[in-house]
């Protein structure tokens, strides 16, 4: 494959740009709104009972997994751009490759080709444990 062009970074840049951009506002967003409001309408109602705690407990904790997978996502973001700075963007980190264009509009964060991603996933998909 070949190495990327420079136009081809420029773009992939500014989605990623866009991206962490988004996620910024989608993680102050769901902190500021983090359940409370739903656990205060379900504790006030008459009358209440350890369901409606426990939907409520449910409802904080949902928020919770969704700012942890923003954040997860934002440091994909942060350590694509590092790749960038260290001029390793689009370099396969196991076979040492390009990574196609094509597959890193789909997914501007990959870090591996598809083969040596199908082979990741194939053997840590036991819980992040090699099936080998």
């Amino acid at each position: 494959m070949t190495p990327l062009t420079p136009s081809q970074i420029d773009q992939l840049t500014l989605q990623l740009k866009k991206d962490y951009q988004a996620l910024l506002i989608e993680v102050g967003q769901e902190l500021a709104n983090s359940g409370n409001q739903h656990r205060i309408e379900l504790l006030n109602r008459e009358p209440g009972d350890s369901g409606d705690e426990s939907l409520a407990s449910s409802l904080a904790d949902f928020n919770l997994a969704v700012v942890d997978r923003h954040v997860h996502e934002l440091r994909d973001i942060e350590s694509t751009f590092k790749r960038f700075k260290d001029a390793t963007y689009g370099v396969c980190v196991d076979c040492g490759d390009s990574i196609s264009f094509a597959r890193l509009q789909a997914y501007p964060t990959a870090k591996r080709c598809l083969a040596c991603q199908e082979k990741h996933e194939r053997e840590y998909a036991q819980g992040g444990h090699s099936s080998m």
